[in-house]
């Protein structure tokens, strides 16, 4: 996918925009509140990986590689929204930052959730491990592909 199109996508847009508010509460957090800090770099962490594993499906057709960066999304997503909680137990003096963030959080789960009903699921190789493959394929089904001759032009005799 082309990075102009990438930069148009409302979802990437969405999380753009989320690494910017948590980029602003770490640095409005005291240096000395080892927690809150700690929390502050945790949110960080997962913000920073939004938008690159958009940019990671965006970037494949297969099914199962869609829905594994999609599940780590997903995942960091959540995170960033109940580490708003760390926040509000010690008493964080700008809540209007982590109520900011939480709203854009939500605007991006249901971006997120059309985005991935956009997965083509019979664009896939079985997932062998048993996690990311449509409804209907397990991970020890046969593979169709098995069944297709392959002439290798390197085996051929002169």
């Amino acid at each position: 996918m082309r990075r102009d199109k990438l930069e148009r996508m409302p979802l990437y847009q969405k999380a753009i925009e989320i690494l910017e508010i948590v980029d602003r509460i770490v640095q409005l957090v005291p240096e000395e509140n080892d927690f809150t800090a700690t929390v502050a770099s945790n949110l960080y962490e997962d913000a920073l990986q939004l938008a690159p594993k958009i940019a990671g499906a965006e970037g494949v057709d297969l099914y199962d590689i869609k829905m594994e960066n999609a599940a780590v999304i997903r995942k960091c997503a959540r995170q960033i929204y109940v580490g708003c909680n760390g926040f509000l137990i010690e008493d964080f003096k700008e809540v209007e930052y982590l109520e900011m963030l939480r709203d854009k959080v939500e605007e991006f789960r249901i971006l997120f959730a059309e985005w991935v009903k956009t997965f083509d699921q019979w664009n896939y190789i079985i997932d062998r491990w048993g996690l990311f493959n449509p409804p209907g394929v397990n991970y020890d089904d046969k593979d169709p592909d098995d069944d297709i001759p392959f002439d290798n032009p390197f085996d051929e005799e002169d």
